[in-house]
């Protein structure tokens, strides 16, 4: 009976010994020095997680996490942060402080499937900037036939990596890095598309902050599909003056609702198209009504008059908390939605030849 309970007593110690296991990630970034902090995405802000002093070269953090995820590595003072997928065991980051987002992470198997997508998605995205460069340097010229072409590119390419994040969705349920991709892909999936991705999630992923918020935002998106009447709003114009949203779509048979910034680089790419889609059905009842996720108001204006957006513009320069995006549940731009006279949403997020497709059934 006593050695049966020593051994309980083992079993015990051996068991809360592994429940307390976390997370050590050893730090190796040549160049930098001071304190190196790690820290997660909250709700509305960053929550920090560790911070350590590198000494001869080296930090170490330490910690716990429930269940692997994303979280964010930087040097405190230096601009920049570099993602690492944390898992509880033991990890190391190895770089230079220059090149963040060239650091080399073992120990992490999430963060090895999610390089293994995330390599091939930086790749496209490199490429399509350098179309959308030379598409509008080919705008500027006055080739807007090559210029169409290079932004059709560009589309297919971006839509091949949201594709891409799609099917790791699809084809990897159980993985931790799912609610990562699933975040990043959500904006451009209509209500059934996206439940239908949630519904199949494994339940141990039911735990991740992403996917609690995720499955939240499900049942206000379901108050913004295609077929409700447009939640209203009021913003102010550049020069302070109020506009309702309303007011604008009573005016035209459509209207397109489009959430922007100037320092999104797919939104700004998107822009051509929206003006030559704009341009080409105006006069047939369609315009464009734009809200800004921007905070500077400079950057802003200049955007507008860069890209010829001759339609109406509103923002409150709230970034991420743009009270019309919040009502709307943006949390990815560029994010649009086409109502008609009346309110009703027909349509959400046509990009590209997609929208010209749109508006030309809608209104020839």
């Amino acid at each position: 009976m006593k050695k049966f309970f020593v051994l309980l007593l083992m079993v015990a110690f051996f068991a809360c010994n592994q429940k307390q296991k976390g997370f050590e990630i050893k730090v190796d970034l040549k160049g930098a020095e001071g304190q190196v902090l790690l820290e997660k995405r909250g709700e509305s802000q960053w929550v920090p997680v560790d911070t350590a002093e590198i000494i001869n070269g080296v930090a170490v953090l330490k910690g716990q996490v429930d269940v692997p995820e994303d979280h964010y590595l930087s040097v405190l003072g230096q601009r920049g942060k570099t993602i690492v997928f944390v898992e509880n065991k033991d990890m190391t980051v190895q770089g230079n402080i220059d090149s963040l987002e060239q650091v080399v992470i073992t120990g992490s198997e999430t963060h090895d499937e999610y390089l293994k997508v995330n390599d091939k998605i930086r790749e496209i995205g490199e490429q399509y900037m350098e179309l959308y460069n030379q598409a509008r340097e080919a705008a500027t010229s006055g080739d807007t036939t090559r210029a169409t072409q290079l932004m059709q590119q560009v589309e297919e390419m971006y839509e091949s990596a949201n594709t891409m994040q799609e099917d790791f969705v699809r084809n990897n349920p159980a993985s931790f890095a799912t609610p990562y991709f699933l975040s990043r892909v959500q904006h451009g999936l209509d209500v059934e598309e996206l439940d239908e991705l949630v519904i199949n999630l494994d339940p141990q992923l039911n735990a991740v902050p992403s996917i609690v918020q995720l499955k939240k935002r499900l049942e206000k998106l379901r108050t913004v599909a295609v077929g409700q009447i447009a939640p209203d709003f009021t913003m102010n114009d550049p020069d302070g003056n109020p506009v309702k949203f309303s007011e604008v779509y009573a005016q035209n048979e459509y209207t397109l609702l489009d959430f922007w910034a100037a320092w999104c680089g797919p939104c700004r790419a998107e822009n051509p198209n929206i003006v030559a889609v704009f341009n080409e059905y105006k006069d047939k009842g369609f315009s464009v009504f734009g809200v800004s996720l921007d905070r500077e108001k400079d950057a802003w204006l200049k955007a507008i008059e860069d890209d010829n957006l001759t339609w109406l513009h509103v923002s409150d320069l709230a970034y991420w908390k743009n009270a019309a995006a919040q009502l709307y549940a943006v949390n990815s731009i560029p994010s649009s939605l086409i109502v008609d006279k009346n309110g009703k949403i027909v349509a959400k997020n046509k990009r590209g030849e997609e929208l010209r497709q749109t508006v030309s059934e809608l209104l020839d």
